[in-house]
């Protein structure tokens, strides 16, 4: 009988070991649209380097591929396409108004600092001559740069869209468990669901202008306008499929919420809400995809901060600059709403069960 090399035994057990680690990182690659880690590491790990080739090739070598088509195709056609702001912007054009704006972002910051400390010298002036009378602190009111406009998008459609949760949870969980509840919310659903958001807004300023006259901070009025249009546009999707996700429940569990006499609050946490999270999750995304795409047709009309605000001042500008400004909102419009969606498929990794993980 031939013994076995022991260093052979632990070698192999590590490579296991190594293998398993790589396999349950690999639903957190999944979920972050970093797939094509995983044959890299096994290929690194020794696991069939020429299959993993493959995967790679399929994984990261085609769409790198598409993107430098598309690129080449883009800088080859632009300048050939005629607008009224002149030939469209190449990849090159665009990608230096990136830098300009951050350098514009760079300047507004430094004349803002520069705005504080003029007010610090002046009100310590006025103390020292003692006129604390004349001392005032004044806010920066500056023009907002393209990072501020981003900043005030993402925090307009999130603040919507967790108003549109807050609604539509509840009401869907109820339109699941109740065939009464469902009857009397489908109407309304059907009648809604299909509003375009520039119907909606005209209805939501009228309204927010009569009863609400805050024009600063975090609920001005501006930012009211444009959550509430998200609001009414987001909730449909979480709504239906969390009422489908209730109804959908296993009979036999509710069969044993009814043995075991389990009351309402109960029955919806342990067993309602666990069996219908998957659904409620795809609801939730669709409906923050949907408010974004939303936010953004709202704040070019209304005239609200945000990166809509933003491409509308570019189009009307008419600079030569512009065309390339838009199509940097556009990338980022583009960019923010992937990792938005990214980040609702993680949560919905953490808090569901799945065949990946």
């Amino acid at each position: 009988m031939t013994a076995i090399d022991p260093t052979t035994l632990d070698a192999e057990a590590r490579r296991q070991r190594r293998f398993a680690r790589i396999n349950k990182a690999d639903a957190w690659f999944r979920v972050l649209g970093l797939s094509w880690m995983t044959p890299i590491l096994k290929a690194v790990a020794g696991d069939n380097p020429r299959g993993q080739a493959k995967e790679i090739w399929r994984l990261l070598g085609v769409p790198l591929l598409a993107i430098a088509v598309f690129i080449g195709l883009w800088a080859t056609l632009a300048p050939k396409v005629q607008t009224s702001l002149g030939a469209v912007p190449g990849p090159a054009q665009v990608w230096e108004q990136v830098g300009e704006l951050r350098a514009d972002a760079v300047r507004e910051g430094e004349r803002e600092a520069a705005f504080y400390v003029r007010q610090d010298e002046r009100n310590a002036e006025h103390i020292a001559n003692g006129e604390p009378d004349k001392v005032r602190d004044r806010v920066y009111t500056g023009k907002p740069t393209y990072y501020d406009q981003i900043w005030t998008s993402i925090k307009t459609v999130f603040f919507g869209f967790l108003i549109a949760s807050i609604v539509a949870i509840p009401l869907g969980i109820a339109a699941g468990l109740s065939a009464t509840a469902n009857a009397a919310l489908n109407p309304l659903i059907q009648i809604f669901k299909p509003v375009s958001p520039l119907a909606w807004l005209p209805i939501v300023t009228m309204i927010v202008s009569a009863t609400y006259t805050t024009s600063d901070g975090m609920f001005s009025k501006s930012f009211l306008i444009s959550a509430i249009t998200v609001t009414l546009c987001s909730l449909w999707p979480t709504l239906i499929n969390t009422a489908l996700g209730v109804s959908s429940i296993d009979k036999d569990l509710v069969s044993v919420s009814r043995v075991l006499k389990m009351n309402t609050y109960t029955k919806i946490t342990k067993l309602v809400l666990p069996s219908a999270l998957p659904l409620i999750f795809t609801g939730l995304r669709l409906s923050l995809g949907v408010g974004w795409m939303v936010l953004i047709a709202a704040e070019m009309l209304a005239q609200n901060p945000g990166l809509g605000k933003f491409v509308w001042d570019e189009f009307q500008n008419g600079s030569s600059q512009s065309l390339a400004r838009i199509m940097v909102a556009v990338f980022t419009i583009g960019i923010i709403g992937f990792l938005l969606d990214r980040v609702m498929y993680a949560l919905q990794s953490m808090f569901t069960f799945s065949n990946n993980r």
